[in-house]
């Protein structure tokens, strides 16, 4: 009998074994116990009642899915209405929903870097991006991590090689795995001396940054400009699903003729975008939802380092504990789970250093007295 065409597969499984390094499905039951410091709920609306209730209305009258793709069958007048809410609310001139974040950012990407341009990305970049540069047609340099000066002489080789098509830096604004911040300004400046666009990645900044949650670049004073175009989803902050690409009309426009991940995609469905829709309303109504996720993400931040363990210092809701060893910082996560908390656990090759932390994410819902509960919890499974 011949080989197995799928050997190989077994020797793959084999060695992440081996490395400590095996991923697992674990489904959670609808009433979970744990308090949940590794879901992406920064503003605590994901079972809001405004919001389910939207989600629940919207299958009601549009049904369980969008029926077909947004050219097709797939937009309807709610998709419509959530597009127009969410450019006025970011100050962006127009918004197109995706199914996913993922999808918005292949969208981004693939469709503003033609052959003969250049796409200078972030080293830190989250993997959506990365496979947007991946399937660009044009050519990818990646600059070392929050650098302007290196994004500055990348544009200059572009300059010096005669390249005539555009150029692209794509960068996060809040990178996933540490919870640092991109230094925007600075790389606009950049940008703008060899007239490159500006295409950033703001799933972790909407709802979080920026005056009441508005994002990342309104906060860095780029928000509607005719360079920049942002990239958010609708799974953190907004407690739904999707993704939405903002920007200038124009540029809106060309993605719905030229994105693959648009065109060939069944539109996001009706419940989610209700949902993000609701919270989206109620975010705009109440403001203070996101210093209080800041705050909780500065406490938390202040609380761990005081005990000696080492976080980075957050600049949104994202705080990264270092661990010794993927192997140790699975069994970390794991008591602190058996202690009756959720954690995230980043390891290689989900993390670009290949250094292994817990990666907690701050809820604007959560009570000083659970800060200091989960703060307890991590530090007597660490010991």
């Amino acid at each position: 009998m011949a080989r197995s065409p799928f050997e190989w597969i077994d020797e793959q499984a084999r060695a992440r074994r081996r490395a400590g390094l095996v991923r697992t499905l674990r489904p959670r039951p609808a009433d979970s116990a744990l308090l949940d410091l590794a879901g992406n709920d920064y503003l605590g609306l994901a079972r809001h009642p405004e919001v389910t209730e939207a989600a629940a209305r919207a299958a009601r009258a549009w049904g369980g899915g969008a029926t077909g793709s947004r050219l097709v069958s797939g937009s309807t007048e709610l998709h419509a209405e959530l597009e127009r809410e969410l450019a006025a609310f970011c100050g962006f001139e127009s918004a197109l929903v995706f199914s996913s974040g993922y999808a918005a950012n292949l969208a981004a990407v693939t469709a503003l870097a033609p052959h003969g341009s250049l796409v200078v990305s972030d080293a830190g970049n989250h993997a959506s991006l990365i496979d947007g540069c991946r399937l660009a047609r044009g050519v990818t340099q990646v600059v070392a991590h929050a650098d302007p000066e290196a994004v500055r002489k990348a544009l200059e080789t572009r300059a010096q090689d005669s390249r005539t098509g555009p150029a692209i830096v794509v960068s996060d604004t809040v990178f996933s795995v540490d919870g640092d911040a991109a230094p925007l300004a600075e790389l606009a400046a950049v940008c703008r001396e060899s007239g490159a666009a500006l295409v950033l990645d703001d799933a972790h900044g909407l709802g979080v940054l920026g005056d009441g949650g508005r994002g990342a670049a309104w906060a860095a004073g780029l928000a509607g400009a005719p360079d920049v175009v942002t990239t958010v989803t609708l799974s953190k902050s907004l407690g739904s699903q999707g993704g939405a690409v903002l920007g200038p009309a124009h540029v809106i426009d060309h993605l719905v003729n030229a994105a693959r991940t648009f065109i060939f995609d069944t539109g996001l469905a009706p419940a989610a975008a209700g949902a993000a829709l609701a919270a989206l309303r109620l975010l705009r109504r109440e403001p203070e939802r996101a210093a209080r996720a800041r705050a909780v993400a500065t406490a938390l931040h202040e609380r761990l380092t005081a005990a000696g363990l080492e976080a980075v210092r957050p600049d949104a809701a994202v705080v990264s504990v270092r661990a010794p060893s993927p192997e140790r910082a699975l069994r970390w996560a794991a008591d602190c789970r058996t202690a009756g908390l959720a954690v995230g656990c980043f390891r290689p090759p989900s993390v670009p250093d290949g250094i292994s932390r817990l990666r907690l994410t701050a809820r604007a819902d959560l009570t000083d007295g659970q800060v200091e509960r989960a703060v307890a919890v991590i530090i007597a499974a660490r010991r």
